[in-house]
């Protein structure tokens, strides 16, 4: 490696201060620190800080294969993502982790993985994969695997599931920190559920609930992603309890990457007047020592991870290292593209219309109310449109078919309604659907429907959207998921697939990521798997559809 010496004012997030100072790296470690006695010696007004930790994301949500995120995360500053490969491992299992791990590894950058813990996610959907104790053990084994990942299961913990509890006592045996995910959990159950040694929550959506599980002990990471968006609840737990709380991002789509990363989470803090070294603290030494992360903090014997900035309120990246290697410089990063393998399961076949009838029962059908930039869901009834024996979409009233198809097996739709969509016309499908990544698919028209589900199996995977007999697509063949093209060029193709959705009506403002977690049933109220409809609140199927009242 190369011994270099960098110039500038350097932000020590360990003794909050800032000085100015040469720092001497060695062997992609930061050898000394010399303050200058006069400041004239810095010659430049930079700021040296320590790069950016993303303290919980989801890589495969980017669309981008981990080598591809890296190159985008470093021009914002990322140098290294506490990742759940919970996504690929409902499909491919321990392949998907290890395709992860290993084309992660071949760029300069730091990705720490974590052990999915609830693969599958539920067993009211069908996934392609299932992640055990035995495979729990034998991943946190790896020093690359620094923690389990979400512990979705929270009524599995509640109620003492064997396999549940025999994860997290893996975790605990290994010290390995254990992630939560326990959105609403209050009182006992949340004490309980805590007090199994689950150290963080990243799905806060009020005040209350935050202040709740910090007072218990668990850390709270606040989540803005490109479709759940809860700082501008939660920001004031940075000023109230700076040492409990992480930023992260949990869902990015390429598009948004492109735009920005935990900077912009970092900027919106210091605009709001919080404390810059809070601020700081919480997206480089909290989550670094909360998951024993090997991220250097910009002190000597570290490892040389830090970026440069033309200024504290803005925060534009001029440059970053990592492990003492300029990976970004200037608008470009400075490491290539890795091609990659395609591994896959896709064993759906092709639909026809009438797979989409549904036959009228009753008057009423039990609608799924999508609420923009939430998981969560509601639940509303709402009059029939029939038309020759099939109740269809009724667009004056956004009440719209959606279907959820099993891509693991070549199995029928499981169908219901949907409210917020605002397709006028045309239909919307994709691969990505959480947690099974079953096919989910919006339409306006039965016909534009079955287009769009076929457009996304004909490809093995990926997005699609419909316009009559008109077809746009962005293929994902990386488990039907990402994809290993460049990443902006993913990014401007997702972007163009959004706004020809808005054209057709729609008023979200990320209706494929919204769509994707229509068939979240860890996530309240109702959600609609492979299965059918699901009652998040009772844990349950939902018995009818269509209901007489």
């Amino acid at each position: 490696m190369t011994n270099f010496i960098i110039k500038g004012n350097v932000v020590d997030i360990i003794n909050d201060e800032i000085y100015s100072a040469s720092i001497n790296i060695e062997d992609g470690k930061i050898a000394d620190i010399i303050r200058h006695k006069d400041t004239t010696e810095t010659k430049t007004d930079y700021y040296i800080c320590p790069g950016f930790v993303d303290s919980h994301i989801h890589i495969e949500s980017s669309m981008l294969i981990p080598s591809e995120f890296a190159r985008l995360a470093v021009r914002h500053g990322t140098v290294a993502t506490v990742s759940d490969p919970h996504e690929i491992a409902n499909v491919l299992g321990m392949e998907g982790i290890n395709f992860m791990l290993k084309n992660g590894s071949e760029v300069p950058f730091k990705f720490f993985f974590g052990a999915p813990s609830c693969v599958p996610a539920t067993t009211f959907e069908t996934s392609g994969a299932k992640i055990t104790s035995d495979d729990i053990k034998l991943l946190l084994g790896k020093t690359e695997i620094k923690y389990l990942s979400e512990m979705m299961n929270f009524p599995g913990v509640v109620y003492d599931f064997p396999d549940v509890l025999e994860k997290i006592k893996i975790a605990k045996v290994l010290g390995k920190p254990i992630d939560g995910h326990a959105p609403g959990l209050t009182g006992k159950d949340l004490q309980k559920y805590i007090s199994a040694g689950i150290s963080t929550d990243h799905e806060c959506f009020s005040m209350d609930e935050a202040l709740e599980k910090i007072n218990l002990g668990m850390k709270v990471l606040i989540r803005e992603g490109s479709a759940a968006k809860n700082f501008d609840e939660l920001h004031p737990l940075l000023k109230l309890h700076p040492k409990m709380v992480m930023l992260c991002s949990d869902d990015k789509h390429p598009d948004d990457l492109v735009e920005g990363h935990i900077n912009l989470l970092v900027k919106r803090a210091i605009d709001l007047g919080y404390n810059l070294f809070d601020v700081l603290k919480t997206v480089t030494i909290n989550p670094v020592k909360h998951y024993n992360l090997d991220v250097g903090l910009l002190q000597k014997g570290d490892p040389a991870d830090f970026i440069i900035v033309d200024n504290l309120r803005e925060f534009k990246i001029i440059e970053t290292y990592i492990n003492g290697i300029k990976v970004f410089e200037n608008g470009t990063s400075l490491f290539k593209p890795v091609k990659a393998t395609h591994p896959n399961i896709f064993k759906a076949g092709s639909k026809t219309t009438d797979d989409f009838i549904i036959s009228p029962q009753f008057k009423k059908i039990r609608v799924i109310e999508a609420i923009e930039g939430q998981l969560i869901t509601g639940e509303i009834f709402t009059n029939e449109k029939i038309v020759n024996g099939n109740v269809i979409s009724d667009t004056d009233n956004d009440i719209l078919k959606i279907a959820v198809i099993n891509r693991y097996e070549n199995t029928r739709p499981a169908l219901a309604f949907i409210k917020n969509f605002g397709l006028k016309k045309g239909a919307i499908a994709s691969s990505v659907a959480h947690d099974s990544h079953n096919i989910i698919a919006v339409g306006a028209s039965d016909e534009e429907l079955c287009l769009a589900v076929n457009s996304v199996i004909s490809c093995k995977g990926g997005l699609a959207v419909v316009e009559e007999k008109n077809v746009e697509q962005l293929a994902l063949p990386v488990a039907g998921l990402m994809s290993d093209e460049d990443g902006h060029a993913v990014a401007e193709k997702y972007k163009l697939l959004n706004e020809k959705v808005k054209s057709l009506g729609s008023n979200l403002k990320t209706p494929f990521m919204t769509l994707s977690f229509m068939a979240l049933l860890v996530i309240p109220k109702l959600k609609l798997s492979d299965k059918g409809l699901f009652d998040g609140e009772k844990f349950e199927f939902v018995d009818d559809l269509q209901v007489s009242e």
